[in-house]
């Protein structure tokens, strides 16, 4: 599969009341991090979440986590997992937030999620969120979970961070997962140059150019020296990475970052597929409670895990 569009279906009425609630509850311009948290709490607390799925918690030396499973993958092969980081600007998000999402994904793809709560900035700045992604994989081998049955996912810095950690596995000499879900990743927080900053700058109501140049900076915080190159996968080097699942909105100022990733990951060697989901936005898949459009688009991923993982079809 190559570049694929996705026409929405969702009324022109709702989507233009849920922008406009996304762009209100999204403008971080002044608003302290605390603030931000608070603000994302309360927007996911206000979302209709999936029933019977079943949660546990963990707690390691360096990270915590949760694994979940929706009732109907109780009897699925736990030996097959997500590995999922969440978004949030580096600065917030929380398997909690995530618990709705990670269930969908579970019950799309018949396998548990394990969600990571990597530290966050700007108590804990670079490298402390990618040191934690990339800890969460090993201790997952530890557990005795074959890489070949392992698929890492996030969404926005959190689909950053599954592209950092698949890089540095595969520079360290590591055994790589199987596949890896990225929805709506920075693929270039250093440069920002993506022409969608310019022609989605008035569509997105959850990004910009400055709000991600906050990001990098709130994840550096004092960094000193040359702004690390890992935080830019787009201009690393892709070869040998496993097979890419991206799905990116066409109103989203990250659609280049998503089409250029793509494009130079699948020259590099790679297999890669891109969906592009007409008339959305940044990690639209978190509002698979109000969107057809979200819901569709967790079961492409289902429907992606399922076929990396050589699992059986849902009927």
């Amino acid at each position: 599969m190559n570049h694929m569009l996705y026409p929405g279906v969702t009324p022109i009425n709702q989507l233009r009341a849920i922008r406009e609630h996304l762009r209100q509850n999204n403008n971080y311009s002044g608003k302290t991090v605390h603030e931000i948290r608070t603000a994302a709490e309360k927007s996911a607390g206000q979302l209709p979440v999936q029933s019977g799925m079943h949660v546990e918690q963990v707690r390691t030396d360096q990270f915590s986590g949760e694994w979940v499973i929706a009732r109907n993958s109780a009897e699925s092969d736990e030996r097959k997992v997500m590995l999922y980081f969440h978004g949030g600007g580096f600065v917030a998000g929380s398997c909690a937030i995530y618990r709705d999402l990670a269930a969908r994904l579970s019950e799309a793809s018949g396998i548990t999620v394990f969600t990571v709560e990597y530290r966050l900035a700007p108590e804990f700045p670079y490298p402390a969120a990618n040191e934690d992604c990339l800890a969460a994989y090993r201790w997952l081998l530890e557990q005795g979970i074959l890489p070949g049955n392992i698929i890492v996912g996030g969404d926005s810095v959190g689909a950053t961070l599954a592209l950092m950690t698949l890089i540095t596995l595969r520079d360290e000499g590591d055994k790589l997962p199987a596949g890896a879900c990225l929805l709506s990743p920075h693929a270039d927080l250093v440069h920002l140059d993506g022409e969608s900053y310019e022609s989605r700058a008035e569509l997105d109501p959850t990004g910009s150019r400055e709000g991600n140049r906050r990001i990098l900076e709130d994840y550096l915080g004092g960094y000193a020296g040359e702004k690390p190159a890992l935080l830019s996968p787009l201009r690393q080097d892709l070869r040998g990475l496993p097979p890419l699942f991206i799905q990116v909105g066409d109103q989203e100022v990250l659609l280049s970052d998503a089409e250029r990733l793509a494009d130079q990951a699948r020259a590099a060697g790679n297999q890669v597929s891109l969906e592009i989901w007409e008339n959305m936005w940044c990690a639209f898949q978190v509002l698979a409670g109000l969107l057809p459009e979200a819901v569709l688009a967790i079961r492409h991923i289902g429907s992606y895990i399922r076929s990396t993982l050589k699992l059986e079809f849902a009927e």
